[in-house]
């Protein structure tokens, strides 16, 4: 007899939603299992028949992403020191505009249970993903993602074939490997990179590692989306038809 598993975590490995939206639709009665309105912290068997109430649909329907031009200076997360974080920049008068798309309007709501789907350390810039959804986040951030970021990385120092060979491949942080990444040069000075994981601070740190010391870092690519010409410190919507 296999072990009963958390009706949360069933949800949130069958893609349907995150782990904590799972308890808040549990805790408003939006869950059967089996038939039966779930309870908060039940258990079943991980091939249960699991329904969601159409209010609880309608929610994950509404949930908004965000894409932000992050510029250094702000925390990705909750704000540190006397750093801001960068959701104060999500307002009305900071939405850019895509030409000839139908660009939803800001609502205050859309900032209710926003959170960053990865990090942007406070002196790198780009790219930031803030979502409401905590099935885009576990897909962008979970273990088991595939997502590729793209980096563009200034850096000051010497870079031989054989330590450029290390950042692909041969690298460790913690004491642990890190995965395969695809880095080339640019020009003269900036180097890309492709990565499948985020360590903390993890570009700075494999730079330090062949003798690089990093001046400048942005990211401009997140799986198929791009930062394009989002301007920095400006924000726009994700679109219903793109896709990660």
């Amino acid at each position: 007899m296999s072990a009963l598993v958390r009706v949360s975590k069933i949800l949130a490995d069958r893609g349907i939603c995150s782990r904590r939206e799972a308890d808040r639709f549990i805790s408003k009665q939006w869950v059967k299992v089996n038939g039966e309105i779930a309870q908060l912290g039940q258990r079943a068997n991980v091939d249960a028949k699991i329904q969601l109430h159409p209010k609880a649909k309608k929610v994950k329907q509404q949930q908004v992403t965000i894409l932000l031009n992050k510029p250094i200076g702000y925390v990705s997360g909750q704000p540190e020191k006397n750093y801001k974080p960068a959701s104060i920049l999500i307002r009305p008068s900071r939405q850019f505009h895509l030409p000839n798309r139908q660009n939803p309007r800001w609502q205050r709501s859309h900032l209710q249970g926003l959170a960053p789907a990865g990090r942007l350390d406070i002196d790198s810039q780009g790219l930031l993903v803030l979502t409401q959804s905590g099935r885009l986040a576990r897909q962008l951030i979970g273990k088991n993602s595939t997502i590729e970021k793209e980096y563009l990385v200034r850096v000051k120092g010497l870079l031989d074939d054989k330590r450029l060979a290390l950042l692909n491949h041969g690298l460790s942080l913690d004491g642990k490997k890190l995965k395969p990444a695809k880095v080339r040069w640019l020009n003269k000075d900036q180097l890309i990179f492709r990565l499948k994981e985020g360590r903390k601070r993890q570009i700075r740190r494999m730079c330090e590692l062949v003798g690089l010391n990093v001046i400048g870092l942005k990211r401009v690519r997140i799986g198929q989306i791009r930062l394009g010409n989002l301007p920095e410190g400006q924000w726009r919507y994700l679109l219903p038809e793109e896709k990660f």
